[in-house]
């Protein structure tokens, strides 16, 4: 039987277009459901869009447009970008769906019925960016440290009895619920004192889901948003539900920790559910040592890079760059270095000069498998169970370095007959491997490297020398180089 994997990414405003950090954590997690894929796992990948939050409503109002014809012209761009950069998924949740709308209110009311909602009345400052209300130590010189802007509110609403899940969560917090184990410390921190009540509903607001049983009262963005990693696999009932849940990986940005890690695991306590096994949280991807931020005015269109370069080249420099669990800056300087670099140099070189070989050789391909010894699965497999991307990827370039110092030390090209077979044996076959492991992060340029080889798209399983099969026939070249002034 297969093990099952269900990943999601956090689901994006749809306030403006998106932009780079956005395309990073679709990356990130589309590697993790290709590699589980390659592993022969059971995956199903969800990613989507928040569309009832306020910041929403402002924007189509800024716009002179209706909402929801403003949202829905966005969640377009949204969807574009999965498809631009290649991006697995098996769903896309808006939470405008009627689905979402159910489960929503059915989770509320599981709390209710739970005795963990409650009518009372909210003063406190609250941050329009973030959609979220802040406590005095939360602010920064009195400000929001993400938004950098904050204002006072004051209206009736509805509160969950956060604050009696503080010890279940405390204890959840402390083990690995939460990775890498930096980003489990801040929670921890934070879990030294103990939870208040959450204030999870608005008044006065027209955009949103309603309160069950109250049309005047709109459900808190986060409450809503939360559940769309159970609406998304068609909660309650539904088979994906009971097939997929509780989540493997809830793969979330550094700013949203808290609410992935401690308000909606206690949303799941109150309504009685599994909870999701791990929060992996990633960095930003910065310009300049700054956060890229639609509401700063700093982004960069990553649709325009994949135009301009490539979606390989873009998905590679964003692991590369940006080492899982922490920040990286974009520039398109580094980019370019990237491909001219690595890709155009190493793997590109690599795949060139072996297939050139290979279309002048009339023999038999065959021999013992002495680049084997270069390859450390092993240890790839343990960064990916770690969720250590980038060096996955890294542990992957050091064996197509000793592919290119194979056939540099051994003078490959001047070989006898014999010895070119044995010597083309080698590197076709670790060409076979090394698609098969770079395919979670390039896989168009997989699909390519395949279509040369002759050969078709392998498993986790497939990574190990054997006799070769495949039918060689050199094309175009994986990479170009970038010309600069």
């Amino acid at each position: 039987m297969k093990n099952k994997f269900y990943i999601t990414t956090a689901i994006d405003y749809v306030n403006s277009k998106p932009h780079c950090g956005h395309a990073y954590e679709k990356v990130c997690a589309d590697i993790m459901a290709r590699w589980h894929r390659l592993a022969g796992d059971d995956v199903f990948f969800l990613t989507g869009t928040d569309e009832n939050a306020q910041k929403n409503a402002q924007a189509a109002k800024k716009a002179n447009m209706d909402v929801t014809a403003f949202v829905d012209k966005n969640v377009e761009q949204f969807k574009n970008l999965c498809k631009v950069l290649n991006i697995s998924n098996d769903d896309f949740i808006r939470t405008t769906e009627p689905r979402h709308i159910r489960a929503s209110q059915t989770i509320f009311k599981k709390a209710m019925d739970n005795g963990d909602i409650y009518k009372g009345e909210y003063s406190g400052y609250y941050c329009s960016g973030c959609e979220a209300y802040k406590t005095e130590k939360e602010l920064v010189a009195g400000k929001c440290p993400e938004h950098d802007k904050i204002e006072w509110m004051s209206e009736p609403a509805y509160f969950f009895k956060m604050s009696k899940y503080t010890d279940k969560i405390r204890k959840l917090v402390g083990g690995d619920f939460i990775r890498p184990a930096s980003w489990r410390n801040e929670i921890v921190e934070r879990l030294k004192e103990p939870l208040k009540d959450l204030c999870v509903s608005r008044s006065n607001v027209e955009w949103g889901i309603k309160v069950p049983g109250d049309d005047k009262t709109i459900l808190y963005v986060w409450f809503d948003a939360l559940c769309s990693y159970v609406s998304g696999v068609d909660y309650p009932n539904g088979d994906k539900f009971k097939r997929y849940w509780p989540a493997d990986v809830h793969l979330i940005g550094k700013g949203i920790n808290f609410f992935h890690s401690v308000i909606w695991p206690a949303m799941l306590m109150s309504a009685g559910m599994e909870l999701p096994k791990h929060v992996v949280v990633h960095g930003y991807v910065n310009i300049a040592g700054k956060k890229m931020s639609k509401s700063a005015g700093a982004v960069v269109d990553p649709i325009e890079i994949v135009e301009k370069y490539g979606a390989d080249q873009l998905r590679y420099f964003l692991m590369r760059d940006v080492p899982f669990g922490g920040d990286g800056d974009y520039s398109e300087e580094a980019l370019i270095a990237r491909i001219n670099g690595e890709l155009v140099s190493d793997v590109g070189n690599l795949a060139n000069r072996v297939l050139t070989l290979a279309d002048r050789f009339d023999g038999k391909v065959a021999g013992k498998p002495e680049l084997e010894k270069c390859l450390n699965l092993a240890k790839i497999k343990k960064h990916m169970e770690a969720y250590e991307l980038h060096l996955a990827l890294e542990e992957t370039l050091v064996f197509v370095r000793a592919c290119n110092k194979y056939i540099n030390d051994n003078k490959v090209w001047a070989k006898s007959c014999r010895e070119m077979g044995n010597a083309l044996y080698n590197l076709l076959e670790s060409l076979r491997i090394i698609s098969i492991l770079l395919s979670p992060y390039m896989p168009s340029t997989s699909e390519k490297l395949n279509a040369q080889l002759g050969v078709k798209p392998g498993l986790l399983e497939d990574c190990s020398f054997r006799p070769w099969k495949g039918k060689a026939k050199k094309g175009e070249m994986l990479f170009r180089k970038i010309e600069t002034k």
